[in-house]
């Protein structure tokens, strides 16, 4: 039986399999672990066209694979970001391109629920994986600007 790898990569090894590269694979799984869970990367977004973030089996640097990913480039129009239908995991994700424009993080298919993420903001994004065809994306985002408060409330007793 040869080898099956994770949606996020990571090699699964068959017994009795890569006899005298043991420590390469495993140095290399353990660093798509490491990417996985506290990895940051940056990934230029374009006018040109959606980007599509892929898997790289048995490889570290997938963008995908990396825990924190903020977004670059200039854009004049929205545009979307996709991983494939199988990947289960959560991001920080930042859209930090020039020109006001949203990224939205989805799945390559399906009418799921996908991450919008407003220029300048960050959310977290917790990709579920939940559905063969229609998979979702949940998010929350993170604490607004001061000054996004349109209608900033004082509570409390305030001594003047």
């Amino acid at each position: 039986m040869a080898s099956s790898y994770t949606p996020l990569g990571i090699e699964l090894q068959a017994t009795g399999e890569n006899a005298g590269t043991w420590g390469t694979k495993t140095n290399t799984n353990l660093q798509i672990v490491e990417q996985i869970s506290g990895g940051y990367t940056t990934q230029a977004v374009s006018d040109s066209g959606d980007t599509t973030l892929s898997v790289s089996d048995g490889s570290t640097g997938a963008t995908l694979s990396h825990r924190i990913i903020e977004f670059t480039g200039s854009l004049t129009s929205g545009r979307n970001v996709t991983i494939p239908l199988d990947v289960q995991n959560f991001y920080i994700l930042k859209n930090a391109t020039s020109g006001s424009q949203t990224v939205t993080f989805k799945y390559a298919t399906g009418s799921g629920t996908s991450a919008a993420i407003a220029n300048g903001k960050t959310v977290i994004a917790y990709a579920k994986a939940d559905d063969g065809t229609n998979p979702n994306i949940s998010t929350v985002a993170l604490a607004a600007d001061v000054v996004d408060d349109t209608s900033p409330q004082l509570g409390g007793n305030l001594d003047t």
